[in-house]
């Protein structure tokens, strides 16, 4: 049988609860000024990134409140909970198999993008986010979460206080994955950084690759100046910059 003939089963790529009404967790996937707090991170062309991806190649079910993108068998649903609570999913339709064991940059990215809105209206609704973004591969054969020390972070949901970078930091594990993990951090406005690692590859990056998305909320622009420095300094140290579309 060939992989188009193969039956099409709907598999969750993560599902993560919402503490908001199902109408407004529908209006931030619809929205692009909502749309620019919690997807990826800030670069000069999210905003057309934003309209790709959500307006252009999106097709919206109000009534059933699911997205499709087109050209991808991916569609976002929320539905609702509770007066106040919501579920919001992203679903891939695709062949029966093991295809999940595969890192996939894309199935990476929902789960990343799904618990930053998550945290967004858990912790900042309304609120404007600035971010700060490194990618590429390690100096070393060490990835992110090894070298940041997250690799002995508590559950989900616990607290820790620990050397984080060039920090010491405080907070909580917001959210763990097979490949990436997301803290809260207390001193950047009760923001999150969330550390993907990609897998070593022969053909591309023998040493796998790491991408941080750093957070923050409230800051001075001094002070966001500041973190950023001490980040880009840390990051230099050990990892080269590379563009995480390519590899």
């Amino acid at each position: 049988m060939t992989e188009a003939a193969k039956p099409m089963e709907d598999h969750v790529l993560v599902e993560v609860t919402v503490p908001a009404p199902a109408d407004a967790v529908w209006a931030a996937l619809r929205d692009p000024q909502q749309i620019r707090n919690w997807f990826g991170w800030e670069t000069e062309g999210l905003k057309d990134e934003i309209d790709f991806i959500f307006v252009t190649h999106a097709e919206a079910d109000e009534a059933r409140r699911t997205v499709t993108f087109v050209g991808v068998n991916d569609r976002y649903e929320v539905e609702a909970t509770g007066p106040t609570t919501s579920l919001v999913r992203v679903v891939r339709s695709a062949p029966a198999g093991e295809w999940t064991d595969v890192f996939d940059g894309m199935i990476e990215g929902w789960i990343s993008f799904t618990w930053q809105l998550a945290f967004a209206f858990a912790r900042h609704a309304g609120q404007t986010r600035r971010t700060i973004f490194f990618s590429g591969p390690p100096r070393a054969d060490r990835l992110g979460r090894s070298l940041l020390g997250l690799d002995a972070a508590p559950a989900p949901g616990e607290p820790y206080a620990m050397p984080l970078g060039p920090d010491d930091a405080s907070g909580q594990v917001w959210f763990t994955a097979r490949h990436q993990i997301g803290v809260t951090v207390d001193a950047w406005g009760d923001g999150l950084l969330v550390v993907l690692d990609s897998p070593p590859r022969e053909d591309k990056r023998p040493r796998g690759s790491t991408m941080l998305t750093l957070t923050t909320y409230g800051l001075s622009d001094a002070a966001f100046a500041d973190l950023e420095g001490r980040w880009k300094t840390w990051w230099d140290a050990r990892f080269e910059n590379a563009d995480p579309h390519t590899g």
